[in-house]
């Protein structure tokens, strides 16, 4: 795991955060949020506060949270390496929600908001993509890329209802299946390829070049109709089906390599292509961000 010296959290506060490559995630210290949440002068003062709430959640039967977070050496103030209670970003948003503190309230109601509009997605998906499109645009994409873009959203959509019907479920075996398609037309899996374009949490889908995503998208709309013909059931024939697909696309990404002269595939984001921002947007956001 990487660890970084800090990230900024709150009004430019600095809390000390570790980048978990296997489950790709970060990991925040305890103890530094709820030292900038409730202005403890002291690194004591926030565990001692961080005691007084762990029993306070237990008493309150959030045994899972307490037992989904864990301890990692991060280095301390003194220079010494020293276990620390740490949380990813789901578990931390629950503390927090359990902090009374004005500097908290915020991104308590921020929670809200988005809870409450996630449920009005559940009941009406087409909120999703309009959602989509417009966090897209106030990002800088261009119209074209927007478009190909909710159009892939949609063949990834209609790619995994096909693996629920054959049997597949959401998670590792998704993530597998992902990987073999992937593999396939690329060469790389999507792992790797997150790597090449030097990505963490980011969607990978969010940051291909509009030939990339033309080509993924055309992979999961192979396997979707070769899915639907052949009607595979378990892992096996749905892996089958997804490296088939996966072949297609990378037979059209050879030729088109051959006419171009160069590779397609590439280090480059999509969001590199896209206007600066001005000074306002860079430092418009400081929840929860790198």
């Amino acid at each position: 795991m990487a660890e970084y010296p800090a990230i900024k959290l709150f009004d430019e506060k600095q809390v000390r955060v570790v980048w978990d490559d296997m489950e790709e995630k970060y990991w925040f210290s305890v103890t530094d949020v709820i030292q900038v949440l409730t202005d403890q002068p002291t690194a004591r003062g926030a565990s001692t506060y961080w005691a007084v709430l762990k029993k306070r959640l237990r008493e309150e039967g959030a045994n899972e949270l307490l037992t989904k977070c864990k301890q990692l050496k991060l280095q301390a103030t003194d220079g010494k390496m020293r276990k620390t209670d740490v949380a990813d970003t789901e578990q931390l948003l629950r503390i927090i929600q359990s902090i009374p503190s004005k500097k908290a309230e915020p991104l308590k109601q921020w929670i809200a908001r988005v809870a409450r509009e996630r449920i009005d997605q559940l009941q009406d998906p087409e909120l999703s993509i309009q959602q989509a499109v417009t966090d897209y645009r106030r990002l800088g994409y261009s119209e074209n890329w927007i478009n190909q873009r909710v159009r892939s959203i949609e063949v990834r959509k209609e790619l995994t209802d096909e693996w629920k019907r054959g049997g597949m479920e959401e998670g590792l075996q998704f993530a597998s299946l992902t990987d073999i398609l992937t593999q396939a037309w690329s060469g790389m899996k999507t792992k790797e390829y997150k790597h090449l374009k030097g990505l963490r949490k980011e969607n990978l889908r969010d940051n291909m070049t509009n030939v990339e995503l033309a080509l993924n998208t055309l992979a999961e709309a192979s396997a979707t109709e070769l899915s639907q013909q052949r009607n595979p059931q378990g892992f096996n024939e749905n892996a089958a089906i997804a490296k088939e697909g996966g072949e297609v696309a990378r037979v059209a990404r050879e030729q088109l390599e051959t006419s171009l002269g160069r590779g397609v595939i590439t280090s480059k984001r999509a969001s590199d292509y896209l206007p600066p921002k001005d000074d306002n947007e860079k430092n418009g956001n400081n929840a929860l961000t790198e």
